[in-house]
């Protein structure tokens, strides 16, 4: 069976590796290990169809290493005992095993890989899209050393497909395409190399017998590499772009990202995620625009997409053009960080059902004119403040001054004392 491209195409050595040039400049780490044939284990890590595997391959190649190819989601424990007595086999010549999705590497194919990891046996090299501080097993992470795998640039898929076109393993110079078409495939890319070469191999199958295949025709088939998976790490950093835009007050770039979250039709994570910057971001600075933005998504949830765009894009441009205050959010906070740290129990008058309490020192339920004038929080922190001023719209300005007014009013825990006074 004929490989597929992509496969057909991966570099033989760092030299041939196209882009990340902060991995194979002459002064790398990946350059001088072979230098100085100090080899180790590695993780590399980025999007999709950055090159994560070729790099872990060309590393291999260039040492002359034996190299085991696997994958965490579909090879076995029995699979992982064969590679380690293959490895053996093959000593003294370096072994690395190449393991894709990494990430899902259960604790049981751990356990067998991790005694002769440490013993030097082998090298091992992982590729995942997740990010490893948080997805890799720290008995594995804390073996390898971590290489991100950066989305490649525009001029970097360009430079891919002319080698797809003229290498004697990809086309052969037997598929013509012009400068305009491969500008414009390189612009639909989303940094993926891999998903540029399987559209070309499409492109190829589907105009074998064209003549002059034209920018529609392109276009036909290159519809743009922009779905997202929302287990992965892209879908996360679209959310956590879009709330940093419009915290920042830069409606161009929030509807950015929001766009890219809708082609991605994630209603569900879009409304979680702007309900939250309503009430963390905005919150008091613009609180009439928290509640149009409910009303947005009950509109969005409620036509779907694609017409959702429409109240969505309403309530992105909303925020990101209010005033904002983050002083609910961040007394909250406050508040969490103290209680977490101090075990301070409620006051007995504050109790859901006290228990023996006189009736003079129960909370007056009948006495509205008593409620401002008694003391809350217990005694051991009768004066500590929470609550903080951090934005400046009128609204805020309001609250704090009547924050002010009743920080001013001399409270007490004497109930019955205070019930006493007419």
């Amino acid at each position: 069976m004929k490989e597929p491209l992509a496969a057909r195409l991966r570099p033989n050595n760092l030299n041939e590796v196209i882009g990340q040039q902060h991995l194979i400049n002459e002064n790398s780490f990946l350059v001088n290990s072979i230098r100085a044939q100090e080899y180790f284990s590695i993780i590399f890590f980025g999007p999709p169809g950055t090159g994560k595997t070729s790099i872990a391959e060309a590393y291999a190649k260039q040492v002359n290493g034996h190299i085991i190819r696997m994958n965490a989601t579909i090879n076995t424990k029995k699979d992982i005992e064969a590679a380690i007595l293959e490895a053996r086999a093959f000593k003294p010549t370096p072994t690395f095993i190449i393991i894709d999705e990494i990430h899902r590497l259960n604790k049981d194919k751990q356990d067998i890989l991790l005694p002769h990891l440490e013993s030097g046996l082998f090298y091992l090299i992982g590729a995942t899209t997740a990010n490893p501080y948080i997805s890799i097993n720290k008995a594995i992470r804390s073996r390898c050393y971590l290489l991100e795998v950066k989305p490649l640039e525009k001029e970097d898929i360009k430079k891919g497909i002319y080698r797809a076109l003229s290498h004697e393993d990809g086309f052969n110079n037997n598929f013509k395409l012009s400068d305009e078409i491969i500008d414009y495939i390189a612009g639909l890319a989303g940094g993926d190399m891999r998903y540029v070469i399987n559209m070309l191999d499409v492109a190829y199958v589907t105009y074998i017998n064209k003549d002059v295949i034209t920018l529609e025709d392109v276009k036909s088939i290159f519809k743009g590499n922009y779905l997202q998976d929302k287990n992965e790490d892209d879908h996360y950093d679209n959310l956590s772009a879009l709330q940093k835009s419009i915290r920042g007050s830069d409606v161009d770039a929030a509807l950015f990202y929001l766009a890219k979250l809708c082609v991605a039709e994630d209603l569900i994570s879009i409304e979680r995620r702007l309900t939250v910057i309503a009430y963390e971001d905005v919150g008091f600075g613009n609180p009439s625009a928290v509640d149009r933005t409910m009303n947005a998504l009950a509109a969005a949830k409620n036509v779907g997409f694609p017409e959702a765009i429409i109240p969505l894009g309403f309530a992105v441009c909303d925020l990101a053009l209010s005033p904002k205050s983050r002083s609910s959010c961040d007394s909250m906070h406050r508040a969490m960080d103290f209680v977490r740290e101090n075990q301070i129990p409620v006051q007995h008058y504050l109790r859901y059902t006290p228990v023996n309490v006189d009736e003079e020192d129960k909370y007056p339920y009948d006495r509205p004119d008593l409620w401002d004038k008694i003391q809350y929080l217990p005694d051991a922190i009768s004066n500590m403040k929470f609550y903080q001023k951090e934005g400046t719209s009128k609204y805020d300005e309001a609250l704090f001054v009547n924050y002010l007014k009743s920080r001013s009013i001399k409270r007490s825990n004497d109930l019955r004392k205070l019930k006493s006074k007419k």
